[in-house]
């Protein structure tokens, strides 16, 4: 363990070190060394071990700079143990005092906290809220009068429900399970089955798209990895299980999916109405566009043309044309008559 002694000592070296740079240079290339060098003792700090590729990615700059660097912060007494292969850490026990905040940084807190209030489940919220006080507790007094100032003015409204009631802790419940690689029990309601579905899976990740929040898992009763939509767990429980496999990142399980087959759709929609329905487009594996006269053409790679595009498209579709595939046009006419003879009944 380190004394406190010692990480006081060290402090106002780096303090009296970097100082001292700055005012007998007093370049913009000086003091942007000032802010690379303290932010690079922040990162070590939030992290068990940090890359030096990691670092120099982060401050655009060259490995031999970030090696400087780490050796200014050693010359100041900055306890750092560099391993070969692997990275940089901080000896257990060193912790500077906190750093001030710019009221920019602040208004970022306000911006998290507010939409951890309302994208995640009542029990992260409830410790991002306790968090954020600990947070607004070193702000110095105009940055308290800042965030004062916003915090009431500031709304969030997200536009879908993203959890279950009966799951107010589904988020919580999932990030223990990937942190402590144990597998959790989910009662899950699909829209393909009539009756709720109950597994367990082995939680990859988590990520949130097309206003909703997802987990990507490999799921026991379909030997296979799914994603589940959070607002359609009706129940979840920890488990004592241990995860049977080894799993890989999620962007490589998303990625991979992304390759799955997919449709080729071309439609044209009226140029009035295609800049309504440009923002949520990605979703259905929009590609490209281009322009014929007052119709936008637009390409697609959908992943189901049977149900989510077809359905999509019936939203706008009185404004726009089918060109590719047959099957969808086909599709679209099925549905069309199944409203039809419900609305005739």
């Amino acid at each position: 363990m380190v004394s406190k002694r010692s990480i006081h000592n060290s402090f106002c070296r780096l303090k009296s070190y970097l100082w001292n740079i700055c005012t007998s240079l007093m370049s913009v290339d000086t003091v942007k060394r000032f802010d690379r060098i303290i932010a690079i003792l922040i990162q070590l700090q939030s992290k068990r071990v940090v890359k030096a590729k990691e670092l120099a990615d982060r401050f655009q700059v060259s490995l031999r700079t970030i090696y400087r660097d780490i050796r200014t912060l050693e010359n100041c007494g900055v306890p750092i143990v560099g391993e070969s292969g692997l990275g940089y850490s901080i000896m257990e026990g060193y912790r500077l005092p906190p750093i001030m905040f710019t009221r920019e940084e602040a208004s970022s807190f306000l911006a998290a906290e507010k939409l951890m209030q309302k994208f995640t489940d009542k029990s992260l919220g409830a410790y991002h809220k306790s968090a954020m006080f600990k947070v607004k507790s070193v702000l110095r007094g105009r940055e308290k009068d800042w965030i004062s100032a916003l915090e009431t003015q500031v709304l969030i409204d997200p536009a879908q429900k993203l959890f279950n009631e009966k799951c107010p802790n589904a988020l919580e419940v999932l990030f223990e399970s990937i942190a402590e690689k144990k597998q959790v029990f989910l009662r899950y309601s699909s829209l393909r089955e009539e009756k709720p579905s109950e597994r367990n899976i082995e939680p990859v990740g988590i990520f949130h798209e097309n206003n909703y929040w997802y987990v990507l898992g490999y799921c026991h009763i379909r030997k296979d990895y799914r994603q589940f939509r959070t607002d359609r767990i009706l129940q979840i429980q920890r488990t004592q299980q241990l995860f049977t496999l080894e799993h890989g990142t999620l962007d490589m399980y998303r990625n991979k999916s992304d390759t799955a087959s997919r449709t080729k759709v071309r439609i044209r929609v009226d140029k009035d109405v295609a800049r309504y329905i440009s923002g949520g487009r990605e979703r259905y594996g929009f590609i490209s566009e281009t322009k014929h006269g007052n119709q936008i053409e637009m390409t697609f790679m959908s992943r189901d043309v049977q149900n989510e595009f077809p359905r999509w498209y019936l939203m706008f579709g009185d404004f726009a044309e089918i060109i590719e595939p047959p099957r969808l046009k086909q599709r679209v006419l099925e549905l069309l008559r199944k409203s039809e003879k419900k609305l005739t009944e």
